[in-house]
């Protein structure tokens, strides 16, 4: 069952094509990634999806409704991890859980979230004082409070340390245990290879490919190397498609 299907996707501001044509479908339960080089037109597509932005021309469905004309409704369905977020510096994390909670009428136990990210030694701490990986993993669980079937995470490992990444991908993996279709924005291929059951490659604002990183792999023909790596296969299907 698809939990979302985006159609002849397009999204211009002013001359520039963010999106020209992006067509796409995730399972239900999945985890499915984007990825691509930068200003391929992954975010934009993400905010159509999330409702945040509106498209030109084609079709978003989450869940069957459309983000923009049915935006309570998604955004009670939909958790967002966005690229960039900020929260208050003085925030306390129990506090920012408890708000955010009360933005929804059916919300996850925040306590028993703040358990499962391992955040409760820091319930009492504030947000300026989180380290990167804390600030990763309460980001998550905001994006969780909701009790959302579909959670979005953009970039969610930018700016970490090994350690840190490594935690981060082990909480996706649980996010998608928990029953949440995940979708995945990233530039790192071995965070896609490792966490990802299917990818969408996008290059200048259209998708090129779409198939598990295993059989992306498989397929690619790099010449002068044997054994190509995800990133190999990236990169020839995007470079391919930006030299059209």
């Amino acid at each position: 069952m698809s939990v979302i299907e985006v159609r002849n996707l397009r999204k211009q501001y002013g001359d520039q094509v963010a999106v020209a044509d992006v067509s796409l479908s995730v399972d239900e339960g999945e985890i499915f990634g984007l990825v691509g080089p930068n200003g391929a037109g992954k975010t934009t597509t993400v905010e159509c999806v999330e409702g945040l932005r509106t498209p030109d021309s084609g079709t978003v469905r989450v869940l069957g409704l459309d983000p923009r004309r049915d935006r309570a409704a998604v955004r009670q369905k939909l958790g967002i991890q966005l690229q960039e977020s900020q929260l208050p510096d003085q925030i306390k994390v129990w506090e920012a859980l408890d708000l955010y909670s009360s933005f929804y009428p059916h919300p996850a136990d925040w306590r028993e979230l703040m358990d499962e990210l391992g955040l409760t030694p820091k319930r009492k701490s504030v947000f300026a004082k989180l380290s990167g990986g804390q600030k990763q993993r309460l980001s998550i669980a905001l994006a969780l409070v909701g009790n959302p079937k579909v959670a979005i995470l953009d970039e969610l490992t930018t700016g970490l340390d090994p350690q840190a990444r490594r935690d981060t991908w082990e909480l996706v993996r649980h996010v998608r245990d928990r029953g949440v279709t995940v979708v995945l924005v990233t530039h790192f291929m071995d965070e896609a290879e490792r966490l990802c059951d299917r990818l969408a490659v996008v290059a200048a604002g259209r998708v090129v490919a779409v198939d598990t990183p295993r059989n992306l792999i498989a397929g690619a023909r790099v010449p002068g190397v044997e054994r190509p790596t995800l990133e190999d296969a990236i990169l020839s299907l995007t470079s391919a498609r930006s030299n059209r």
